[in-house]
């Protein structure tokens, strides 16, 4: 078969983008599709030798930079790609991805990261943190986000098949596409995760420093507590308002490479995470480093990590996004740290090796193409 792989823009190394990594290592002759390519020297290997197509996106000024300025064309642009040449689509959605115009004798498999969570459930929340909850500008984005559930709900019928990243995507899936999906976690390369069983006196927080991280949240609540040691990696749009609320017992060590972060997993006491995620691919990567997780107690932590019910917990969660929860996490996690073995964070993280999505995944393909076959 000849096999077309379609990502929404490929200008970082992120979750979903190791995912659409995963996928193009399983079908290594596919041809890859994109909005807009700009991925930065060290993070383009999996684009050498395979033939890349862009979009129109990608000569326009400032696109490559400000990609996320260009929603209201990217449902355009994803539908002017022409891959009626091809036997199999597999798309990697978060965004528009999914709305790639295929024909009935294609087999048009997508893998959902999420609805857009902007243009959906977290709309207010967007609004807000945009600073988009009032006047004429605010008219023109509730307009734009109506547009875009009209767009996604109509293109949500196009795959025939759906795989979510999490029960939690599943279920939103349901909620607003009103089709069921299968799941299959994305992959964690547990063979480059070191593990150690040793663990030092310090706690760690990565992640992009975006509102809905909440990584702002975790430097106020451990600013409170000075006997706490808090080392933060990662950089964004919040670094300015982290590095104002880090006291001298947190450690802001901005953006680093992969190493370095692998190396701080392996070392630190817990990691902390209060984003509600989709998945969450980093509560995984900590675990496999022996790094037990307390994380916000929804959407995907609470697939990835076992919580202190459990015979062999990996964590613990707290239930509301505030500094005093935090605070009252870390303190549930001393009294009863012994609990939370390295040895069974390495095991649990298991359960999401790319060994384990790989049959899943080409499990999942092979029954939707001799399905289709069957039919056509």
């Amino acid at each position: 078969m000849k096999v077309a792989i379609v990502h929404e823009w490929l200008v970082t190394r992120a979750g979903s983008e190791k995912v659409a990594e995963e996928i193009l290592r399983l079908f290594p002759q596919a041809d890859l599709f994109t909005l807009i390519c700009a991925l930065p020297p060290g993070q383009d290997e999996i684009l050498h030798g395979r033939k890349l197509t862009t979009s129109f996106l990608q000569n326009l000024w400032g696109a490559k930079t400000h990609h996320r300025l260009f929603m209201p064309l990217m449902p355009f642009a994803i539908e002017q790609f022409d891959l009626s040449g091809y036997d199999l689509i597999i798309s990697s959605s978060h965004a528009v991805a999914k709305g790639v115009i295929t024909g009935p004798d294609q087999v048009h498999i997508s893998y959902i990261h999420s609805p857009m969570r902007y243009a959906w459930d977290l709309q207010h929340t967007y609004l807000v943190e945009s600073g988009l909850s009032r006047g004429f500008r605010s008219v023109l984005a509730r307009f734009l986000l109506h547009y875009l559930r009209i767009w996604d709900m109509r293109t949500a019928n196009g795959p025939e098949r759906l795989i979510a990243n999490s029960a939690y995507i599943a279920r939103r899936i349901a909620k607003v596409y009103r089709r069921e999906a299968d799941v299959v976690h994305p992959p964690v390369d547990l063979a480059n995760l070191p593990f150690s069983a040793a663990r030092e006196d310090f706690y760690l927080a990565a992640s992009r420093m975006t509102p809905y991280k909440r990584m702002a949240l975790i430097v106020a609540a451990f600013a409170r507590m000075p006997h706490r040691k808090l080392v933060v990696i990662g950089d964004g749009p919040e670094m300015a308002l982290v590095r104002r609320l880090a006291t001298s017992n947190i450690e802001i060590l901005g953006y680093q490479d992969d190493s370095v972060l692998r190396e701080k997993m392996r070392r630190a006491r817990a990691f902390v995470f209060a984003a509600e995620e989709d998945f969450g691919i980093m509560p995984v990567e900590a675990q496999a480093c022996g790094a037990p997780v307390i994380a916000f107690g929804r959407g995907g932590s609470l697939e990835t990590v076992m919580g202190p019910e459990n015979e062999k917990p990996t964590g613990l969660f707290f239930v509301r996004q505030s500094e005093e929860a935090i605070i009252e996490a870390v303190e549930n996690f001393e009294r009863d740290a012994s609990r939370f073995s390295p040895e069974n964070c390495r095991a649990n993280a298991q359960r999401f090796s790319r060994e384990i999505f790989q049959k899943k995944f080409m499990a999942i393909v092979e029954a939707e193409t001799v399905r289709h076959a069957s039919v056509s």
